[in-house]
Order: C-alpha cells, then sequence, then structure tokens
C-alpha cells in the first residue's frame, strides 16, 4: 500500500510539474514559424490596428511637417550601454542616453538595435539594414528614429557593437546618425514588434548612413528575416521636413 502511494505521489508530483512548465513557456512571437501572419495570436493590435508599422514611405505623398513637431536631437553623450542578443534582434541598452525634444516633450533614448533589412521601404527601396533609436518620455510615450544603411564604407559604431555582443561598451549614440539629421520622414504608427502598440512617433531619416559588406554579413549572421513586411499606410498620414 505504501509502495502505491508513493507511486501515486509521484505521478502526481510528475504531471503538476509538467504542467507548471508548460505554462512558464508558453509559445512566443518569431519571425518564422510564427511569424508576422501570425502576431495577431499574441496580440489583437498587431492584426486588427490601423496605424501600424512598417510601412512603405511614399514620399511624393508626404506633406509638410507642421512646425511644432520638429525634431531636435541631442544625442552626443559618452555613455555606456550594455549589447544584448534579445533573441529577436540586436540591442544596445543605453545607461545614460541622449534627449530629443518633439513638441515641448523630453524623450530620453533606452535603446537601439538593428534588423536585417530594412523594415521601412522608402518609394518601394529596401535598405540593407535598419537602425531603431527608441526614445521614451517620462509619461511612458514612445518616439522611434528610424536610420537606414546602405553598403558601402565600413561604420566604426558597428564593429563597436558587434564585438561586444555580452558586454558594457563605451558609445556616443551621435556617432550612429548621418550628418543631415534635418530632414526625415514623420508618422504615428506602432511598434514593428509584438504587441504593436500603436501611438508611436516615427522619424526616418532620409539621409541613409553605410556598413561594409562584412558588417551587414556579421550583423545578418545573428538575424537575417528580422524584419516586418510594410503595412496598409491608408489611414497614415505622412509628414516630411
Amino acid at each position: 500500500m505504501i509502495k502505491t502511494l508513493l507511486a501515486f505521489s509521484t505521478a502526481v508530483l510528475f504531471l503538476t510539474t509538467a504542467g507548471y512548465g508548460e505554462e512558464e513557456h508558453p509559445t512566443h512571437w518569431d519571425y518564422e514559424t510564427h511569424g508576422p501572419s501570425c502576431w495577431g495570436e499574441f496580440a489583437q493590435e498587431c492584426q486588427k490596428g490601423h496605424l501600424q508599422s512598417p510601412i512603405n514611405i511614399e514620399s511624393h505623398k508626404s506633406v509638410p511637417l507642421k512646425g511644432s513637431l520638429s525634431l531636435k536631437m541631442n544625442e552626443d553623450i559618452h555613455t555606456t550601454a550594455d549589447v544584448v542578443d534579445n533573441g529577436h534582434a540586436i540591442q544596445v541598452n543605453v545607461k545614460n542616453g541622449g534627449k530629443l525634444i518633439l513638441d515641448g516633450r523630453e524623450y530620453t533614448l533606452v535603446q537601439f538595435h538593428f534588423h536585417g533589412h530594412s523594415e521601412h521601404t522608402i518609394d518601394g527601396k529596401q535598405y540593407a539594414l535598419e537602425g531603431h533609436l527608441v526614445h521614451k518620455s517620462a509619461d511612458g510615450h514612445l518616439a522611434v528614429v528610424g536610420i537606414m544603411f546602405n553598403e558601402g564604407k565600413n561604420n566604426p559604431v558597428l564593429d563597436n557593437v558587434l564585438g561586444g555582443i555580452g558586454r558594457t561598451i563605451r558609445i556616443d549614440p551621435q556617432d550612429l546618425l548621418p550628418n543631415d539629421k534635418k530632414h526625415y520622414y514623420h508618422y504615428i504608427g506602432s511598434l514593428t514588434t509584438p504587441p504593436c502598440t500603436e501611438g508611436v512617433q516615427w522619424y526616418v531619416l532620409k539621409a541613409p548612413m553605410t556598413a561594409s559588406k562584412d558588417q551587414i554579413a556579421d550583423m545578418r549572421a545573428h538575424y537575417d528575416h528580422n524584419f516586418r513586411p510594410v503595412q496598409p499606410a491608408s489611414s497614415i498620414k505622412l509628414e516630411s521636413k
């Protein structure tokens, strides 16, 4: 009888532990098996939202940006950052980020990350890489600056990032930006990954940066297909400066 009770208790414990383990490791979104076409299963806004990102930026459809929404960037700050592989992209978590001012609201740079092919396209062109500088205001609003990369000269910032995965590095986010930061496309969209939250202020810089062929290959060796297809833009107001 004692052996029977012990066997029963062991079986119950095994089933309970197995069930707990399954609950602790639910199916997670990705870019392949549970890719963008399935993201509505993880967050309804990914499927039902009307201001989803990324988009194909059609330059001839943009209207002049209102002066009150002009972007003022102050990213020239020497700081430290943790470079991590977050399971979807190479991400740089900035310890003491720079600032940008948008319509009187201050946003602080919290992280930037990279996509192995650009998520946004401009007049149908997809770029070699795209970087996203994610800024957050004190009350939780988000503003993201998008940077396009063409294949070309070696980029020292990318060398620093790719060589620092899993470590803390010193970095100046300003070095990631083109000299021309005054010309960009603006629209209100969403996060490009679940939960696809809308209300994100997007600023896609018109001037691209460059990355060497080897740097592009190294970035894609980590993540090659981590880009969401462009989304319908019929409800989006595109502005430019």
